[in-house]
């Protein structure tokens, strides 16, 4: 091992964990204390003011700006108590990331001294600059003004010293610049759309809320094997490394007793989170070594994507303090499994009904199976759009592996809902099955209690599956905003039950009963989304085959897959929803473009840096030891004895040879090939280019890379290896 390799894995294996002192209140106590929730809000603003922020929250009523000013007040009067002093809008541009700009309270008082003020402007409106951020060309260089605008649907926090106020980011033009602004839009497409639906049933529905629970999956590296890694420094990933002699496939680490110094980081996370407000709920190893998962309890879509912004965040921030990185990158390491992150989605009233569940009545199942049913059409109509929503650079690397979602959406119901679907096709009302929740099964082992079991299995490799009483999306990748996800499926299901009452209404209007039009819509459903259906392994070739059959979208081209944005049915979608124009798609997609491209450049030039400053210069270096061996045993043993003892030698040196003479050739064709793609004009034009010219040369570089680490002395090689890096003592 290189001198310097010794001393930054001897000072990561000596760390010791960090000690977080649990707070003395019970969680119960300090949950959501950096919030300014409805409490705060009842303790600190005029009832009067409490009423009509509360109307807005709950019902998109309009604030005005003298609101604004005392709600400003009470805002500011809350956080100076919790010792903030400055402010932020907080919004989520094209980046993936979060964004905000820290402004001081202080304003001159006019008599050389300073006041803290915070209005009701400052509160509802900032202006960032809209041509800094990725906006796809709806902002030139000479055009910078945007605006960032409150969210008061989601509450405003406060981080260390500062009032973080939940914004959306959109051009002066008027165009979305940002995540949550397009799913704010898609979140009241889909109420609107739900609620007419759900009124064939209870005509006391006025208002139907998107959920979400995320399952956020992620890797921990010492923070010096990470600083000595520049692959993983700069791209989130490894970029060369050959597995370890023990990875995971002993299955040990999933669920197994959580490392001591990794369960300090959970526990100081753990306590800032529910400060913040987020519930978070689970914690557990995840498959693969230096793997886990962070799960909170389903909220509401909009905050459930704002919480997980602000989790990520934090994560980075609470790992660094305790001599941790977090990797989020969806493959940071060959071999082992990758990370998601699970989107389960349903929707639920404001009278208490959760849509995706079976109820105890023939009407509350036929309301169930009318969402269920919608939802499978609403897949199989964009099942490409879907795809495109979670695809990117980082994401491709998982989907379709062997631990993941295939890169086709289809979609799991189970044994018994599928049965269900299967007989509803011709059967008349009065048939109608009943559907349970959970049932009983008896063990015969003593003292065990009957367990409840599940109505449905689950299937792994879905990357659209119902787990009882929700949807879980689990092809989302482990560092991708939930909202491009979200956007995508609420829109669609806003504009497939829009179509569904309808057809509905139209049957109606022609004298048929309410029943009986409802059953002949959804039979009609069932029949057309079979192809999207599928209870089977996802990960098999003949799974492919089928999927191609059945007019599923199979394509793997990153950049090709994001060309569904742009198919008229779905510019027809989100127009008609009011979600999106034209214009803002082709914004979107222009940045999608340009960020895949940016990524597997970035990879490209890491890959070359590190090629020419470490595995070329050590491999020579060791071949030239060897060299020098063969030549001084020649010279002390008779010729037939040398032959005998340099063979071994010979013959590594020839492997290094060839290895890194492929590899200095490719990376300099790998060079050249990038400045061919550079030159191409057009966004989609070159990410194609280096999606099928590129990204192919990093892997056949890589593998002669990972051959000469099995090669070259391990005192000589300098970068962390795969056993330093995946497992944490």
């Amino acid at each position: 091992m290189s001198t310097l390799r010794f001393r930054v894995v001897e000072k990561a294996f000596q760390a010791h964990p960090k000690e977080v002192a649990c707070p003395a209140e019970r969680p119960q106590e300090y949950f959501a204390r950096r919030v300014f929730n409805r409490e705060k809000m009842f303790k600190y603003l005029p009832t009067a003011v409490y009423a009509r922020l509360t109307d807005a929250i709950d019902h998109g009523a309009a604030l005005d700006r003298e609101i604004a000013d005392q709600v400003a007040e009470g805002m500011k009067r809350w956080a100076t108590e919790l010792g903030v002093t400055h402010y932020t809008h907080w919004f989520q541009p094209l980046t993936e990331g979060t964004a905000e700009k820290h402004d001081s309270f202080i304003e001159p008082d006019g008599k050389g001294g300073v006041i803290e003020e915070f209005s009701g402007k400052l509160l509802v409106q900032q202006e960032p600059d809209a041509s800094s951020f990725p906006n796809g060309g709806i902002r030139n260089t000479f055009e910078a003004r945007g605006y960032s605008a409150w969210d008061p649907s989601s509450p405003v926090f406060a981080v260390d010293d500062t009032l973080c106020i939940p914004t959306v980011f959109i051009a002066y033009t008027g165009e979305s610049l940002d995540y949550k602004a397009p799913l704010l839009k898609a979140l009241r497409a889909v109420d609107k759309a739900a609620t007419e639906v759900c009124r064939y049933f209870d005509p006391e529905v006025k208002k139907v809320v998107a959920y979400l629970g995320w399952e956020q999956e992620y890797f921990l590296v010492d923070e010096g094997l990470y600083a000595a890694r520049p692959d993983l420094l700069l791209t989130g990933r490894t970029l060369m490394g050959h597995e370890a002699s023990k990875n995971q496939q002993l299955e040990d680490h999933y669920f197994a007793s959580i490392p001591t110094r990794v369960a300090a980081f959970m526990r100081d996370l753990e306590i800032q989170a529910l400060e913040l407000g987020i519930p978070v709920k689970t914690r557990h190893n995840e498959v693969a070594p230096g793997q886990f998962e962070v799960a909170p309890v389903f909220e509401e879509c909009n905050l459930a994507v704002d919480h997980n912004m602000l989790l990520m965040s934090l994560m980075r921030r609470v790992a660094r303090a305790h001599g941790f990185r977090v990797l989020l990158h969806e493959k940071p390491f060959k071999g082992v499994n990758g990370s998601g992150k699970h989107n389960n989605w349903s929707l639920g009233t404001d009278t208490g009904v959760l849509l995706m569940a079976p109820g105890k009545t023939a009407e509350e199942n036929l309301r169930f199976i009318t969402f269920v049913v919608n939802t499978l059409m609403a897949v199989y109509r964009h099942n490409g759009l879907l795809k495109a929503s979670i695809m990117s650079a980082t994401n491709a690397h998982r989907l379709g592996a062997n631990e993941a979602p295939p890169a086709i959406i289809s979609s799991f119901l189970g044994e018994q809902l599928s049965r269900v679907l299967d007989h509803m096709e011709d059967s008349s009302v009065d048939k109608l099955l009943a559907l349970g929740g959970k049932h009983g099964m008896k063990l015969d082992i003593p003292r065990i209690p009957e367990l409840l079991i599940d109505n449905t299995d689950r299937n792994r490799t879905s990357p659209f599956a119902f787990t009882g009483n929700r949807f879980e999306f689990r092809a989302v990748g482990s560092e991708a905003n939930c909202a491009s996800a979200m956007t995508a499926l609420n829109t669609a299901m806003a504009e497939q039950l829009a179509d569904f009452k309808q057809e509905v209404d139209a049957l109606i209007a022609r004298g048929e009963p309410k029943i009986s039009a409802l059953l002949t819509v959804i039979r009609k459903y069932i029949r057309e989304c079979k192809p999207v259906r599928f209870d089977g392994n996802g990960y098999s070739d003949e799974w492919k085959e089928e999927a191609l059959r059945r007019g599923l979208d199979c394509e793997t081209s990153c950049p090709v897959i994001f060309d569904q944005y742009l198919t008229p049915e779905s510019i027809r979608m989100f127009e008609s929803t009011g979600v999106m124009t034209r214009k803002e798609l082709e914004a979107r997609n222009e940045v999608k473009w340009e960020t895949y491209t940016k990524k597997i450049q970035i990879e490209a030039r890491v890959l070359g840096d590190l090629v020419m400053n470490h595995v070329v210069p050590v491999a020579t270096a060791y071949q030239s030891r060897l060299v020098d061996n063969v030549y001084k045993l020649k010279s002390i043993f008779p010729a037939e004895e040398a032959e005998g003892l340099t063979k071994e030698n010979l013959s590594l040196i020839r492997q290094i040879a060839g290895h890194t003479s492929y590899i200095k050739e490719h990376v300099d064709a790998m060079v050249e090939a990038r400045k061919v793609a550079n030159r191409i004009a057009g966004e989609r034009e070159k990410a194609v280019a280096y999606h099928d010219t590129i990204a192919p040369m990093l892997d056949r570089i890589r593998y002669h890379i990972d051959k000469l680490e099995l090669i070259v002395d391990d005192r000589m090689w300098t970068l962390p290896k795969y056993r330093e890096l995946l497992f944490i003592r």
